[in-house]
């Protein structure tokens, strides 16, 4: 878990936006893990297959809440033009992220606009 999202989570009142932020957790950490070669495929490939189409099933409901804030991020040292939710979760596979800077670039974003997020919610 991100430790700067598990803080601003304690003034959290939202049960569903934290469920949502913990399941991004856990796909950032296979997106990071397969990247950096510190998990292996075959490992990645249960927790990705859990996890992935759980955030497809419910990324809809926090779409409108994320697009405003994941404009006013950046991805590449460049203005977000594209939402890195929509660009991670259209990965299908652990094979899709090895080597995969892309991938990696998005999710600064991704967290970037879930703290937003988690701050907005807990006002």
């Amino acid at each position: 878990m991100n430790p700067f999202s598990k803080f601003l989570r304690q003034w959290s009142q939202s049960v569903s936006l934290d469920e949502f932020v913990e399941y991004w957790d856990r796909l950032e950490s296979v997106v990071v893990g397969v990247y950096r070669q510190k998990m292996t495929l075959e490992a990645a490939r249960e927790e990705f297959e859990e996890v992935w189409p759980w955030l497809r099933a419910h990324y809809g409901a926090w779409e409108g809440s994320l697009r405003p804030l994941w404009r006013e991020t950046s991805t590449g040292d460049q203005p977000a033009q594209n939402d890195p939710f929509r660009l991670l979760l259209a990965y299908t596979r652990p094979e899709d992220i090895e080597g995969n800077w892309t991938a990696m670039q998005r999710l600064p974003a991704a967290r970037e606009a879930l703290n937003q997020l988690i701050l907005s919610q807990s006002r």
